[in-house]
């Protein structure tokens, strides 16, 4: 009896095309595809993941204020698969946000200068509710054998006298 690979169907052609393989044979066409269907899987994933992050690194590459916001809508959108975020981080990273700090930190310079301090001395250690602590230190009884102490006042520094600016009036 014939070996099954060393037989031909009666009814199969005699030339057979180059992707059809005996019995029993590596099928080269299948693992060039498989390799290809590999890389491709491959390759889009790191598209899909460049692409998710794309607004994060425009955010990042301009020092943007809003950029670890815009990482964060990335991220969402990458594990939600809600696009919305994305589409928000995207707008984020091209907004150039206005710089509130600047002129804030010239107002509060400007107020330390006018209390007499020097910049930046202006940030004293105080307690936010003042009432709450003099309650409750008017209701700690010192022992009687210890001498009472009194709060530590917050030393100011004596302003300085400013120059007189006499100005005449410009319309009676």
């Amino acid at each position: 009896m014939a070996a099954a690979s060393d037989s031909i169907h009666p009814v199969a052609i005699e030339h057979l095309p180059m992707f059809i393989t005996p019995p029993g044979e590596t099928d080269v066409l299948m693992v060039v595809m498989a390799f290809i269907l590999l890389v491709a899987v491959l390759a889009f994933g790191a598209f899909f993941f460049r692409l998710h992050s794309l607004p994060e690194h425009l955010a990042h590459k301009s020092d943007k204020i809003q950029a670890e916001l815009v990482a964060v809508l990335c991220l969402i959108s990458l594990f939600t698969h809600m696009h919305i975020f994305w589409i928000i981080g995207l707008l984020l990273a091209m907004v150039e946000l206005p710089d509130f700090g600047g002129p804030l930190n010239r107002i509060a310079g400007s107020a330390e200068k006018l209390a007499g301090f020097k910049p930046g001395d202006g940030d004293l250690d105080t307690p936010r509710y003042p009432g709450q602590h003099e309650r409750a230190a008017a209701e700690e009884t010192p022992p009687t054998d210890a001498p009472a102490k009194q709060a530590e006042a917050i030393p100011l520094p004596a302003r300085e006298a400013a120059p007189s600016k006499h100005k005449g009036r410009a319309h009676a």
